[in-house]
């Protein structure tokens, strides 16, 4: 009975990688690793402000950031929409001299085109809110040049934010 089990085993289990050899196996897509620096401003609302001041954090109206964006591809359809994710870590406020952490993760589609949009959870002192975002990547031969626009609903007000930043494409 022992022989029989281990033979099914050898049988079954390379049974599915033998199906993804060969022609009947789905083309390999070509992913991006579009991870990069990101600099940028955010506006703060008056209530955002004033959340912050109760944190005893006092910062003007317009904020720097800096950062770095993690981003994965985890679909993609040759010539077609791209679904992402990206972890996008900042800091706000180095130009008034206070670090003002800001963590994001986001979910989106992107076009052929390079347009995005993204949905996800955003987290720093103000609070924890909802970020929605949209933009556009401009190429130049291997170089990538994000430029996004996103807004930060919370019940004490609004944040709204401009990125940029550069990667090299690889692939």
């Amino acid at each position: 009975m022992r022989h029989v089990a281990l033979a099914l085993a050898l049988v079954t289990v390379p049974a599915p990688l033998w199906a993804q050899s060969g022609s009947a196996a789905p083309k390999p897509v070509h992913t991006l690793e579009l991870s990069g620096p990101r600099i940028g401003l955010t506006m703060l609302s008056d209530g955002v402000r004033a959340s912050l001041l109760e944190k005893h954090i006092d910062v003007k109206s317009t904020i720097s950031q800096f950062g770095w964006q993690f981003e994965r591809q985890f679909y993609a359809k040759e010539g077609g929409v791209t679904a992402v994710h990206e972890w996008v870590v900042l800091l706000g406020g180095l130009d008034q001299g206070t670090a003002i952490p800001s963590l994001n993760w986001l979910v989106g589609l992107r076009t052929p085109e390079g347009a995005e949009f993204g949905i996800g959870p955003n987290l720093t002192p103000a609070g924890v809110a909802l970020a929605l975002s949209a933009g556009v990547t401009f190429k130049s031969g291997a170089l990538n040049v994000p430029m996004n626009f996103a807004v930060v609903p919370t019940k004490v007000g609004t944040r709204v934010s401009i990125l940029t930043g550069f990667t090299m494409r690889r692939r």
